[in-house]
């Protein structure tokens, strides 16, 4: 299925881009990282939807950086909008933010922790934005046909499924790109969240690691696999980032890795039509 997002139409089509740094630590960051992700995948063309949190409410210590707050993220989000042009995409965690969200973002968010909360998930749906939710760590791809009905329940067919990775005994991650192809048959494009799949929860003591060397790997596999789009956390300089320093791409790194992504997802669609 297709949905429109902005400008652009996504899913059955060109590999979509969801890029951007984890959290809003900036106005300035956030111009600047949306500007040169929007020319390079303009120049691929590749659709591309800004990503930034407001508000990282399930950061490992109480301590954690968490972003400027709802008011004021929002606020950055609206000017990062109108300036590059490009939709954008935020989390929500709580059912009463959903509207004020969607005032401003393209699409809803709803993050891996609380995949399962109806009331958020409704929330989310009946504000007619499309909803991007995040298999739960937890979770099997066939789990999520009980999420995706509970967006349908609200008339809401604008849904989009992000694969992230499932718990592998302690602090480590595993991709099943099994669950790509099993997603997609729900009826919906399916992203492939390329950073958060290399990270170790919790595996630095205070905060969460990671190994950013593998993001290509997941993300080669992944559209192979089939998947419509990728999901990365990019940053001009990520070991300052912060929040997921350990498994954010460099932003002048993007680049080459985006052209191979293209060159997976075209080869395929080629032989899909011979």
């Amino acid at each position: 299925m297709q949905i429109k997002v902005g400008q652009h139409t996504i899913g059955q089509g060109p590999l979509f881009v969801i890029a951007g740094p984890c959290v809003i630590e900036s106005a300035e960051l956030c111009a600047e990282v949306a500007g040169e992700m929007k020319g390079l995948c303009e120049r691929l063309g590749l659709p591309y939807i800004f990503k930034a949190s407001f508000d990282k409410a399930n950061r490992t210590s109480l301590s954690s950086f968490r972003g400027p707050g709802l008011d004021e993220g929002l606020d950055v989000l609206a000017r990062v909008k109108k300036a590059t042009g490009v939709p954008v995409l935020t989390d929500i965690h709580e059912p009463d933010q959903a509207e004020a969200v969607a005032k401003v973002a393209d699409i809803l968010q709803i993050p891996a922790f609380l995949c399962r909360q109806t009331d958020l998930i409704v929330a989310a749906a009946r504000t007619g934005r499309p909803v991007n939710i995040k298999k739960g760590q937890f979770l099997a791809p066939w789990d999520m046909r009980p999420i995706v009905e509970k967006v349908e329940s609200e008339g809401n067919r604008t849904i989009i499924l992000t694969e992230r990775g499932s718990s592998f005994g302690y602090n480590n991650l595993v991709v099943d790109m099994r669950s790509i192809p099993l997603m997609r048959a729900l009826g919906y494009p399916v992203v492939i969240d390329a950073t958060h799949s290399v990270q170790k929860p919790g595996g630095l003591g205070n905060s969460t690691g990671g190994d950013r060397s593998m993001v290509p790997t997941i993300a080669k596999a992944a559209v192979a696999a089939g998947a419509d789009g990728v999901f990365l956390e990019v940053h001009p300089d990520p070991d300052k980032s912060k929040s997921d320093a350990a498994n954010s791409l460099a932003l002048s790194s993007v680049g080459g890795l985006l052209e191979t992504l293209k060159g997976i997802k075209d080869a395929l669609a080629a032989s899909e039509e011979t």
